[in-house]
């Protein structure tokens, strides 16, 4: 098979592409021939060393997938050749086919193409467990959605609005403000401008957002604590900024405020049927018509590393993806 390997920590554009063969699935195990996987700002992350994750060289990156079942390993049930699938494997992506565990594969909602299937999982069950489970949603709060022309931001602002409350979004650019708006924002600010903590208060008569998603760190982050309600829940998500950043603890004991982490690894891993659990939410949610995984465009997979390029040169509106 086909397979972009990371030889050693640098640029996207240093990944090798090689011919390898495909990986065999162990007990629990099944082997998925791809037919898309979803890009992610971590893997470009992974691919410099500087992610949580570091596997041994040689690795593959790419954390969401979609294909067709090709080889079942020892022991899975509920699975069988053929089925059409998208899954999170731990990495491998990035290649024509990937191994995935049998409890993290689950079958493509109805009307679901490859490509949205492999946009679906990662940011979606993300973004669902920031919002629902820690940040702890109800209607009538107002959550603000930074970077809400990502790929977390996109999903945030759509199960947001699922969960009845209103949604202010931040973005740098007029397209994706524009975009925001298309996803459900009812206002969408830009953050690029100095002064949009005062923004945010006016747009909710001074009180501040009640949930606060933030997967920029960074000075978003410390310009949010400034934005926050009284009781709010600012919740970290990540550091696309580049810079992690720290909070005075008087700032929190002032505001009553809350911040949460938000690793959805973690709960993945700790928690027996989350993520099957969360996998059933959203596709009610799917099937109500009330998420739609937004693809801006496809690359073949031979073209990964300009897709990498795309998305770290921030000119993308929702998700892209590889096709196989």
């Amino acid at each position: 098979m086909r397979v972009w390997l990371v030889e050693r920590y640098g640029e996207p554009e240093d990944m090798v592409f090689a011919e390898r063969p495909e990986p065999v699935p162990g007990p629990g195990e099944a082997l998925i021939r791809q037919r898309a996987c979803g890009l992610n700002f971590f893997d470009i992350l992974q691919i410099q060393g500087k992610y949580q994750a570091r596997p041994s060289f040689p690795f593959t990156v790419g954390a969401e997938v979609s294909g067709e079942i090709a080889a079942l390993g020892p022991g899975v049930e509920g699975l069988r050749v053929g089925d059409r699938v998208l899954a999170l494997p731990d990495g491998g992506g990035y290649a024509e086919a990937s191994v995935a565990r049998a409890d993290r594969i689950f079958a493509i909602p109805q009307g679901m193409s490859f490509e949205q299937a492999a946009a679906f999982p990662l940011v979606y069950q993300t973004s669902w467990f920031g919002l629902h489970d820690r940040g702890r949603l109800q209607p009538g709060e107002t959550v603000l959605v930074h970077a809400g022309a990502s790929g977390v931001g996109a999903a945030a602002i759509q199960i947001a609005r699922a969960h009845g409350v209103r949604v202010v979004a931040s973005a740098g650019s007029e397209a994706k403000r524009a975009f925001c708006r298309e996803l459900g924002a009812e206002d969408v600010i830009d953050y690029l401008q100095p002064d949009w903590p005062e923004r945010v208060k006016a747009l909710t008569g001074g009180r501040g957002a009640d949930v606060i998603y933030d997967p920029v760190g960074g000075d978003v982050f410390d310009q949010s604590t400034k934005c926050i309600a009284p009781g709010g829940r600012l919740l970290v998500i990540g550091f696309t900024s580049g810079r992690i950043p720290t909070i005075a603890a008087n700032r929190a004991l002032l505001k009553n405020m809350s911040v949460v982490g938000v690793f959805w690894g973690r709960e993945r891993d700790e928690t027996p049927g989350f993520v099957a659990e969360t996998h059933r939410r959203l596709t009610e949610l799917w099937e109500a018509g009330k998420i739609r995984p937004p693809v801006q465009r496809t690359f073949p997979l031979e073209q990964a590393s300009q897709a990498l390029a795309e998305l770290a040169g921030r000119r993308v509106c929702g998700k892209l993806a590889l096709t196989m």
